[in-house]
């Protein structure tokens, strides 16, 4: 089995489930932490969440093409395994599974997923092509890794809900867990893509999770949203973003749209800005009316 110093890594799909076949017969639970790689302690954050939920825990680090737009930063997006394996088995991490492009799909293959309900509006207007790279990504790697649980952070909280939607519909038996966001000393949440940002940019992006937390307050003290999402754009804009895509306050489990245009059950508010070429989301509970 090829490995680093530090951890064992496999680079196809027979090798990761000998292993895991191997762990299944010694008894073992099996916990599974998907990565596009450039860890920093968020990430590490869920492998030792993983590690307290099953006996044995694969990270995988795939820099999925299928997410990625024509115009995103696939090429550029920061790319080291080596010292992401040394992380790994520093917080707890069994095995590291990183496939070549080819291995995670073959030439000839046609298959995509189109996924709706949390997926639609937000990141989806945006993004349109990536919810439906991330579910035939997760969906291949839950059937390749067959694990117990999977834990994805909730920074991405968008995301967490379209996986736990996939998996519901597709009788996909891995337990989804979602962690909480890992911020810095100033509240920033912790992203790979911070490395974009300059001394003057990352003072500005600090900024994100205050102008949150404020609008999160005022719609859970039933301030209408409309006028809460408003002045939190507003906000965004006068801190230094240079755009603001949205600032959204929805239902926590759905991410649908309160219909009275106030909070009137578990909430999120989440965002998305950008500061020059960087783009930024981040996202926080809104209390229901007590």
């Amino acid at each position: 089995m090829p490995e680093t110093d530090a951890l064992p890594v496999v680079r196809s799909i027979a090798a990761l489930r000998q292993t895991v076949s191997g762990w299944r017969r010694q008894g073992f639970t099996v916990g599974f932490v998907p990565t596009r790689g450039a860890l920093h302690e968020g990430h590490l954050t869920l492998v030792r969440e993983a590690g307290r939920r099953a006996d044995r825990v694969v990270a995988c680090v795939v820099v999925n093409p299928t997410q990625f737009a024509a115009h995103e930063d696939l090429g550029t997006y920061p790319r080291q395994e080596a010292r992401d394996a040394e992380l790994l088995a520093e917080a707890g991490c069994h095995l590291l599974f990183a496939p070549p492009v080819e291995e995670m799909y073959p030439a000839g293959a046609t298959t995509t997923i189109r996924v709706g309900g949390p997926a639609e509006g937000l990141e989806g207007d945006f993004r349109p092509q990536m919810f439906g790279g991330v579910a035939l990504v997760v969906a291949k790697l839950l059937n390749q890794v067959q694990a117990d649980v999977a834990v994805f952070g909730e920074k991405d909280w968008q995301q967490l809900m379209v996986v736990r939607r996939l998996v519901r519909d597709l009788d996909i038996p891995t337990d989804i867990v979602g962690s909480p966001t890992m911020r810095d000393g100033h509240g920033l949440a912790l992203s790979s893509r911070n490395a974009y940002l300059s001394e003057p940019e990352l003072a500005i992006a600090r900024q994100l999770n205050g102008v949150l937390a404020e609008a999160g307050l005022a719609a859970a003290s039933g301030a209408a949203l409309n006028s809460v999402e408003r002045d939190a754009r507003e906000a965004l804009l006068r801190a230094g973003f240079s755009h603001v895509d949205y600032v959204a306050v929805r239902r926590a489990d759905d991410l649908g749209v309160f219909e009275g245009g106030r909070v009137d059950a578990p909430g999120r508010i989440l965002a998305a800005a950008w500061l020059g070429r960087t783009r930024l989301i981040d996202n926080m509970a809104v209390a229901a009316p007590g």
